[in-house]
């Protein structure tokens, strides 16, 4: 199966794929359908754009200029990194008449380094330092949507949200506090068609690796507990522990503090109405009636604003399960897995991050192939009905195992609950038992 987060498969023509995404953008822009050949990927991002109300003729705001972005560079953990990135990009960018770009976890740019002629380009549409090229300011582009999603993801051509962005081919990967699993930002290497290739993926993806391993060796002992402990897996209502003190948030007031300790360095309120609300019409508004009732439960001294923040550090449940993910360790992520992230959210950056968390761990556990795992997953209310994790538990039992009958039972229960009208008397049997021989 072909990697989604790949722009181009192998042998695929770049000016050919460039001119039919081009008029599906121009489609899209027009009149919001969208269809082949766009990526899925692409296709989330353009509608997420949309929804943020992003012009496909944006140009990026420089927020950060002179000593601000000085300041901010200087206090940002990936400054730790850069000689990282410099060695392991920096060559490659200047030969490659490429850049070398890294944004913190809001999108703006800190660093953007490599050709002269390359930087000259991209200073005229506001691609330096200090500008801001989040998904929900500038549309589809490989660092904004990398930060976005938490995914390493590569932008060709006119993939691109921004039509002044169409000439570029980029790919960014996600780099994270190896602590805490906290998003810091990610590192995005861009150019032209040439860049259209998987390995520039790869090569991004190493690069953020490499400078996570990095941070893991540079990073002192933690000194002690963290001043909030979020518990939001598998219920509607999030328990903070602040102080000795257990709160029992509201569920507004839990999708809240699950996306702030998500974005520790804050939300602007459009970012965060846009993240809470389905309803386009509810105004600003309601969110700081709802932001003064949070800080008067959680305390003043805790919940920061302009933008809304964490002021302290926060240990949430559910990231600890992406960290142990991260890490290689499906077993210890399911044992602190309670369920699905606040499941009964609609909020759509909730949503979104609730989808990501049980996929990534189901990911995890239908390549493990680990009978106890699968058994745990399959055993719980969120994977009772999942037919390709009970044919993963089927095909991982041992030979003779005792589970063996139940499991073909279940199997073959979920199998006829799928089957279309007419199709009774289909025997399941014949796909399900050899997996288990």
């Amino acid at each position: 199966m072909a990697n989604p987060w790949v722009a181009l498969e192998a042998g695929a023509d770049c000016t050919e794929r460039a001119a039919a995404v081009r008029r599906a953008h121009d489609v899209f822009t027009s009149a919001g359908a969208v269809g082949r050949p766009v990526r899925s990927v692409v296709a989330e991002s353009w509608r997420r754009s949309a929804r943020a109300r992003v012009s496909p003729d944006a140009t990026a705001a420089v927020e950060l200029s002179d000593g601000a972005l000085g300041l901010h560079r200087e206090a940002h953990p990936l400054a730790r990194v850069m000689p990282l990135f410099r060695e392991l990009m920096g060559t490659f960018a200047v030969d490659g008449e490429h850049l070398l770009a890294v944004c913190d976890a809001e999108g703006r740019l800190l660093w953007v380094e490599g050709h002269a002629s390359a930087r000259r380009r991209a200073g005229r549409m506001n691609f330096v330092p200090g500008a801001r090229w989040a998904e929900s300011a500038m549309g589809t582009n490989a660092p904004g949507t990398a930060v976005a999603v938490d995914r390493p993801v590569q932008v060709f051509a006119a993939e691109h949200f921004s039509r002044t962005v169409q000439t570029w081919t980029c790919a960014a990967a996600p780099v994270h506090d190896p602590r805490t699993g906290r998003l810091l930002g990610a590192v995005d290497i861009t150019g032209g068609d040439r860049l259209a290739h998987p390995h520039s993926l790869a090569f991004v993806q190493a690069v953020a690796r490499a400078a996570e391993s990095q941070l893991a060796l540079l990073a002192p002992e933690p000194g002690g507990p963290p001043a909030l402990e979020l518990s939001a897996l598998g219920r509607d209502e999030a328990l903070l522990v602040h102080g000795g003190r257990k709160l029992r948030l509201s569920r507004r007031h839990s999708e809240i503090a699950v996306l702030l300790s998500c974005h520790p360095q804050g939300l602007t309120g459009d970012e965060l109405l846009l993240a809470l609300y389905e309803d386009e019409t509810v105004t600003p508004v309601t969110l700081r009636a709802e932001m003064s009732r949070l800080r008067r439960t959680v305390g003043e001294d805790v919940l920061g604003s302009r933008p809304y923040r964490w002021t302290v550090p926060v240990e949430a449940d559910f990231e600890t399960v992406l960290r142990r993910l991260g890490s290689s360790t499906p077993a210890s992520a399911m044992d602190c897995y309670e369920g699905p992230l606040l499941p009964g959210s609609a909020a759509p950056a909730v949503a979104a991050l609730r989808a990501r968390i049980q996929g990534q761990l189901r990911a995890a556990l239908l390549t493990g192939r680990d009978p106890e795992l699968l058994g745990a997953w399959t055993g719980s209310p969120w994977g009772a009905d999942d037919l390709e994790a009970w044919s993963a538990l089927a095909a991982a039992l041992p030979p003779g195992a005792a589970r063996t009958a139940v499991v073909l039972a279940r199997l073959r229960e979920l199998d006829a609950g799928l089957r279309a009208p007419g199709d009774e008397h289909a025997d399941s049997a014949t796909w399900l038992q050899p997996r288990c021989q």
